[in-house]
């Protein structure tokens, strides 16, 4: 059983195309009939028009093994009083949920990527958590990769965030509870009695992915595909280490009808 990324392991980073082989790695764990479920930290387009996207690329994920963090959105964030930071995507994206975005007296400080966040962007977001607003990040990534380029992902943000303003944070997507949770649920769809010890999480993001699914109990596979590269100094030390995840240069070289051993 499978919880399955997608942005540098499914899709390339840069070119936005399918992996080689992404599309075949589908189609056989359809073909073998192995439970699995496709997880995403998409904050950029509505959950259905990112799986309808996926779908035009030659994905055959049905919607019911499918799940990102929009879909986990309104559990844990009111829609009144949100200040929000991250694209422009994100936050039309927002606005179309009904958001309410409010950056005079917000009750959440909502974070999601950007590459571009400036010294002014960070001392608002400080002022307004020293003065009791909550802060939530979309997701917990540790890299944020785009036009060849590595940012520091929401992850490393909120941590700068919560040391400087000395506050907690909560996170709705990968690698958060809730989420695992919820993946687990509709796991249990295909297979009732799924539980994380029998269920691999496959990623590029090591730290922002499969250490939380690792505290969890599940087996973590690392990707090469996407923001971890083989030359990167943590890819040799998976590699020399007994750390319990697996290195892959994509998906190409996993298992498609059983679980990482």
């Amino acid at each position: 059983m499978y919880f399955v990324d997608v942005q540098g392991t499914l899709i390339d980073d840069r070119a936005q195309a399918p992996i080689p082989g992404a599309i075949d790695f589908i189609d056989a764990l359809n073909r073998n009939h192995t439970p699995y479920l496709v997880v995403t930290n998409n904050t950029k387009r509505a959950s259905s028009e990112f799986l309808a996207y996926l779908q035009s690329l030659g994905f055959a994920i049905p919607q019911n093994r499918y799940l990102d963090a929009l879909m986990l959105l309104e559990r844990e964030v009111p829609k009144k009083g949100v200040a929000a930071y991250g694209s422009e995507t994100f936050l039309a994206q927002l606005d179309a949920m009904g958001y309410v975005r409010d950056y005079s007296a917000p009750q959440t400080l909502l974070l999601s990527v950007r590459a571009d966040y400036g010294a002014d962007d960070f001392a608002q977001m400080i002022t307004f958590l020293m003065n009791g607003v909550r802060l939530v990040g979309m997701h917990d990534t540790t890299l944020y990769a785009t036009q060849e380029q590595r940012f520091p992902g929401v992850g490393a943000l909120l941590r700068m965030l919560s040391y400087a303003a000395a506050v907690p944070f909560t996170v709705v997507g990968k690698p958060s509870e809730a989420f695992y949770g919820e993946a687990l649920r509709l796991l249990r769809t295909q297979c009732s009695d799924a539980a994380y010890d029998g269920v691999t999480m496959i990623s590029d993001d090591y730290a922002g992915d499969l250490t939380g699914a690792a505290a969890l109990g599940m087996r973590t596979a690392l990707v090469l595909s996407g923001k971890v590269r083989p030359e990167d100094a943590l890819t040799a030390r998976l590699r020399r280490e007994e750390s319990g995840t697996v290195v892959y240069n994509d998906v190409t070289d996993i298992p498609s009808g059983k679980s990482v051993k």
